[in-house]
């Protein structure tokens, strides 16, 4: 095989266009086609989101890239709650960057074009009988992927999750990422918001199923959606319209969210990456962050191999597959509890704005759905005086909403020796005995 490799990546979104990149930075004379099911400038969403310390890892690897998506981005550094007419605002929430999904795929088509990738558009890859020869083959074709589908090897596991939700745009600009949440006469419906472009946003409306259908969103057609969606989030969206219709023309449906997983990434020469290896639920805003992230560790291990052939690249592949599911084990656990925790939001609606605020920050702690919510949010109170304790005055200065950001992509908290804190994250043994130090005398059986 010597050191030039033949490569196809099927599916033109930020995965397979990230990677063949990397490819073609790592030997230019690598020779990439890239395979895409969409026409060229169009594609599938709104918004996506990264973090400030993501940004600085794309930059250190491709510069050029890197430069053009923090410069089509905007940024925020807010988390806001609004419930029952309360907003509560978290700004420890670090600096988090939107950028528009089209604009995204753009920046990395262009990057990749220029680096001497070949791009075929209007291509529907369904088996790789229809693919040119080649000496790795990346499955980067979304979360129904057909070449997956095609082979039993890969241990597919899909699931359902219980709520509806869909994904739409708004002219609305906001400058923080937004929940809100909004009691019908049929139940409760939130909203996820949050910018993408200087004068547009991502909005995602979810709910129950039953509250769907006696809403009657089970029946409503796209343009009549939107009007309902409208009416129920007017005081939020000042009078802005809800868009339904994507950039690529289709119309935005109801949908419930899928995970994905697989036991195995790889078969022969065929990889997965992206969400076609798994899937993360939209409530914690790590889709894209951990699909680039799938191929800069594919890439990463492939130039380890160094000459390659065809049983280095196997070699390649099973440490890819080890080293990612092994990282994505913490985040697809998060994310399973993120997504619990808006199947059961009316646990929580009873509580204060503050407390529930609390509680939706908080929703990947395991205890959560295990104790009763306002005991939760008594022990997490407790952590954070701890914490202010422990660390100095200037500990607890930024908590404004009593909860904490999203757990950071790639990186764990810091182990701290605070008792509550391992109440919150440990199990019942330990529990017990934060209760016995610190709860309130009255509490005495």
């Amino acid at each position: 095989m010597g050191g030039i490799v033949k490569i196809v990546c099927v599916g033109g979104g930020p995965a397979g266009l990230y990677f063949s990149i990397l490819m073609k930075l790592w030997n230019p004379a690598n020779e990439v086609i890239v395979f895409e099911r969409d026409k060229e400038g169009v594609t599938h969403g709104w918004g996506v989101i990264m973090e400030r310390r993501f940004l600085d890892r794309l930059a250190e690897l491709d510069a050029e890239s890197a430069a053009e998506i923090s410069a089509r981005a905007v940024s925020w550094n807010e988390q806001v709650v609004e419930i029952n007419g309360r907003r509560e605002v978290n700004r420890d929430y670090g600096y988090v960057y939107g950028v528009s999904r089209q604009r995204l795929v753009d920046i990395l088509a262009a990057r990749a074009s220029g680096l001497g990738v070949e791009i075929r558009y209007e291509q529907d890859v369904s088996d790789t009988s229809q693919l040119p020869e080649a000496d790795l083959i990346l499955a980067a074709d979304g979360a129904s992927s057909q070449l997956r589908g095609s082979r039993a090897q890969f241990c597919t596991r899909v699931t359902d999750g219980r709520n509806k939700y869909i994904w739409l745009g708004t002219g609305k600009a906001w400058d923080a990422f937004n929940f809100f949440f909004v009691p019908t006469e049929a139940g409760w419906i939130y909203g996820h918001a949050y910018p993408h472009e200087t004068m547009t946003s991502t909005f995602i409306a979810e709910c129950d199923e039953r509250t769907w259908a006696a809403l009657g969103f089970d029946t409503a057609s796209p343009s009549r959606t939107c009007d309902m969606l409208e009416q129920i989030f007017a005081d939020h969206l000042d009078g802005r319209r809800l868009w339904t219709q994507f950039p690529d023309g289709m119309d935005a449906r109801w949908l419930n969210f899928r995970t994905v997983s697989n036991e195995r990434w790889y078969h022969g020469n065929l990889v997965l990456a992206g969400d076609s290896a798994h899937t993360a639920h939209f409530s914690v805003g790590l889709g894209t962050t951990l699909a680039l992230q799938d191929v800069i560790a594919l890439a990463g291990q492939l130039r380890r191999a160094g000459k390659l052939s065809a049983m280095s690249i196997s070699a390649a592949l099973a440490a890819y597959q080890q080293q990612r599911q092994a990282e994505l084990r913490p985040h697809a656990t998060e994310a399973t509890r993120s997504a619990l925790w808006f199947e059961n939001v009316p646990r929580y609606a009873g509580l204060s704005a503050r407390q529930f605020a609390t509680v939706l920050h908080a929703r990947r702690a395991p205890l959560l759905p295990k104790l009763p919510p306002r005991l939760f949010c008594l022990l997490h109170g407790v952590r954070h005086r701890s914490r202010a304790v422990s660390l100095g005055p200037e500990a607890g200065a930024a908590r404004h909403a009593g909860g904490e950001p999203p757990q950071q992509a790639g990186g764990r908290p810091e182990p701290r020796a605070v008792s509550a804190q391992h109440a919150l994250c440990a199990g019942p043994v330990v529990l017990m005995g934060v209760l016995r130090v610190t709860a309130p005398a009255h509490w005495a059986a």
